[in-house]
């Protein structure tokens, strides 16, 4: 919410963002019951002209810039090697806990987190399903097409259970300032309804 409220570009968006984390760090319960939960947290920044992932761990982060195709997050980091931007001390922090060990190539996904990075596109799960989906109509993604994509519950990215999903939103930001940016949000915590 800070970095739409004082950012007027992505890339000025993920500054504040990652200023702040620097700055405060992040935390705070995911769930209303009283059982401890958090996680760190991963961003789609996008504005009419470019798009990022920013993805976190810690104080510790990760960006990469979307530089065409689809591009997809969940629950779970999925910045790999392309990295155009990163804490400065990201790398440093890696080696020091001997996540790793400086001579092969830094992965951000597999140093900062306990999923195989080379399944994660295919394993079973909402990455991997999402990205799947979005492939699929690559090309050719409409706003209902993202609507239908955002109600799947065969793939697990529509939630039911003990995590639900609380909230989905379609923006579709023309290239052409000419042009209004429309965002549909919905107004319940099933996006099916």
């Amino acid at each position: 919410r800070l970095g739409l409220e004082r950012a007027d570009t992505a890339e000025k968006a993920l500054c504040v963002i990652v200023d702040l984390l620097e700055k405060y760090g992040q935390g705070g319960n995911c769930m209303e019951s009283h059982m401890a939960f958090t996680y760190h947290n991963s961003f789609l920044i996008a504005d009419r002209k470019e798009a990022w992932v920013l993805e976190t761990s810690g104080k510790y982060w990760a960006a990469e810039k979307v530089e065409g195709g689809v591009r997809n997050i969940s629950n779970q980091l999925s910045i790999t090697t392309k990295i155009d931007r990163e804490h400065p001390e990201l790398k440093e922090y890696a080696k020091s806990k001997g996540w790793w060990d400086g001579e092969k190539e830094f992965d951000f996904a597999a140093t900062y987190s306990y999923v195989n990075t080379a399944r994660m596109t295919t394993s079973e799960g909402r990455y991997c399903e999402g990205y799947k989906l979005l492939n699929k109509h690559k090309g050719s993604i409409t706003s209902e097409i993202m609507m239908e994509i955002l109600r799947d519950k065969e793939s697990g990215i529509n939630m039911e259970g003990g995590f639900m999903t609380t909230g989905s939103m379609v923006s579709v930001l023309p290239q052409q300032p000419n042009l209004p940016c429309i965002h549909f949000f919905t107004g319940t915590p099933d996006p099916a309804r």
